[in-house]
């Protein structure tokens, strides 16, 4: 069984190769919408794949980490980079070109390392992550699958090569979140169901 949780945020960026030249040379933005689909063939305690509720922290934060921000391929020209950095105290810096396939990518990558770090504690069961679909307009999205999202020829993203600005982190409920994902640290549900 697949549910589905919808996220939304605003975001900036520069989209460097695209054929589109409006897109590869001028900062612009778009209001994203992610869902996050999960999978399990059992049902917890309360007959839910994943209760919805618990993926308003941990998932939540990440996704909201890039509202009201610029995302930078570290690729960049580095004056472009140190502009953005400069000038903008919401920015993230990512191994590749933020593009909705790479958001796809990207956010499949975080969520998943999140999940299964994550102590289930109500009889949840073999629950993953799916898919992750990013609309980046009302008729255009990416949808990102396991395999996509390891495929080195698409890219390699890992913790290590994604930073986040910490005036982003600062907003966090916990502000070391990042960290603990990077070290592989596991933790409780975050109501402590």
């Amino acid at each position: 069984m697949l549910i589905r949780k919808l996220f939304k945020f605003e975001n900036a960026h520069l989209v460097r190769g695209c054929s589109t030249r409006r897109c590869s040379h001028s900062i612009h933005g778009h209001s994203y919408k992610v869902e996050l689909l999960l999978e399990a063939h059992a049902l917890d305690h309360g007959q839910m794949v994943y209760d919805f509720g618990l993926l308003k922290d941990g998932p939540r934060t990440l996704i909201d980490a890039f509202d009201h921000a610029v995302a930078i391929w570290s690729g960049d020209d580095p004056d472009y980079i140190a502009a953005c950095q400069r000038f903008s105290e919401r920015w993230i810096l990512i191994p590749v070109s933020p593009s909705a396939e790479q958001f796809a990518r990207l956010f499949f990558v975080l969520i998943d390392r999140l999940l299964n770090l994550t102590e289930m504690c109500n009889g949840e069961a073999d629950v993953r992550l799916h898919s992750i679909i990013v609309h980046e307009t009302e008729t255009g999205y990416a949808q990102c699958f396991r395999e996509d999202a390891i495929n080195p020829r698409m890219g390699l993203i890992t913790l290590d090569n994604i930073e986040f600005s910490q005036a982003i982190r600062n907003e966090w409920p916990d502000p070391k979140l990042f960290d603990k994902l990077k070290r592989g640290e596991r933790t409780a549900h975050p109501n402590g169901v």
